[in-house]
């Protein structure tokens, strides 16, 4: 299939949340024209008037409910690409359908808009998570495009709302990505337009959405903001802040690889694994402290970290990132840029 460049139209879902806010200002960047959706208009007045530098190459389209069937229909009309954003992201459910439902059923919605009424269409990118591939393993792991989160499906469907947070979260984003393959394929041979899923870990850096105070940051970044900035780190111990958390990723490389999964012929069907690599919050902290020596205004002690950080942390899950560095190219932004750029947006916003 045919990748989709500049000055192409793209369909951006949920335009206004941290990472696809990053992707409608990375693709208005480089050329594309933009339509965004969000649920209301009073949550698009802020986009428009963040983007309005760009005039007509940036439009809203309201989507009230991304879960409902024929919830896009109308905004995929004319439009050349999709990037499919929309889908809730916390550790708070309760019950996994409030996760699930509008993860599985916002991405069923949106490709069979598409396929109903998105003639010019010719590629869909889908942001799914790492949180559709790891699993809990025995010993250190590195993870590939070929797996898959069974696991959380599972503890899901035998616990259900006694499952953990983080397990119906893992299996709504996996359910998700699922589901966007299976509509693919049994589509496959009568459309004209390919798929291809984003997967990051962790999302950090600076944001351009629309968020007041601190508190109110999205989840990702509200970790980093309590655990790197505050200088009293009583809610994590040096044990867990010198073990691996996680992987991370810079959220405007979240923006620039989903670019390339439009604009390049070799994401075609690819799950693109995009992580900038391991990470422990100590070495955020380390990070924090060169970049940052003297703190920023409302902090400048910054978080004081482990008393005795080991020199080395095993390292018990990584990502094959070989897609996106090797076949598109692309270099991640380093944990000392990311962390500069992030105390310097968050010391500009008083906080």
């Amino acid at each position: 299939m045919p990748a989709v460049s500049a000055p192409a139209k793209v369909l951006v879902s949920g335009a206004n949340g941290y990472v696809a806010m990053w992707v409608v200002r990375t693709l208005l960047e480089k050329g594309y024209s933009v339509r965004g959706t969000v649920r209301s208009p009073a949550k698009g007045a802020y986009l428009t008037n963040y983007f309005r530098s760009y005039g007509d190459k940036f439009e809203l389209a309201i989507v009230d409910d991304i879960t409902k069937d024929g919830a896009f229909d109308e905004a995929v009309k004319g439009v050349d690409a999709v990037e499919h954003t929309a889908s809730p992201f916390h550790f708070k459910a309760t019950d996994p359908e409030e996760l699930i439902v509008p993860a599985v059923n916002g991405t069923r919605s949106m490709l069979r808009s598409i396929l109903k009424n998105g003639e010019s269409v010719k590629r869909v990118v889908v942001t799914s998570s790492v949180a559709s591939i790891l699993e809990a393993r025995s010993s250190p792991t590195v993870f590939t495009d070929k797996d898959w989160n069974q696991a959380s499906i599972d503890e899901v469907e035998k616990h259900g709302k006694n499952a953990t947070s983080a397990a119906i979260y893992r299996a709504s984003k996996t359910l998700a990505e699922k589901a966007a393959w299976e509509i693919y394929n049994a589509n496959k041979g009568k459309i004209q337009w390919d798929l291809v899923t984003v997967c990051p870990p962790f999302v950090f850096g600076p944001a351009i959405h629309e968020v007041d105070k601190a508190a109110a940051l999205n989840t990702s970044a509200a970790d980093w903001y309590n655990t790197v900035v505050n200088e009293d780190n009583g809610w994590k111990s040096d044990a867990v802040l010198t073990k691996q958390a996680s992987a991370w990723v810079d959220v405007r490389d979240v923006g620039s690889v989903h670019e390339l999964a439009l604009s390049k012929d070799a994401a075609s069907e690819k799950r693109i694994i995009g992580s900038a690599g391991p990470f422990t919050w100590q070495a955020f902290i380390e990070a924090a402290h060169k970049v940052k020596p003297n703190g920023i205004a409302n902090h400048p002690k910054l978080a004081k970290g482990a008393a005795n950080p080991p020199t080395s942390t095993q390292v018990n899950v990584d990502y094959d990132t070989t897609t996106v560095t090797k076949d598109l190219g692309f270099t991640f932004m380093t944990m000392e840029q990311s962390t500069k750029d992030t105390l310097e947006d968050f010391e500009k916003r008083g906080w």
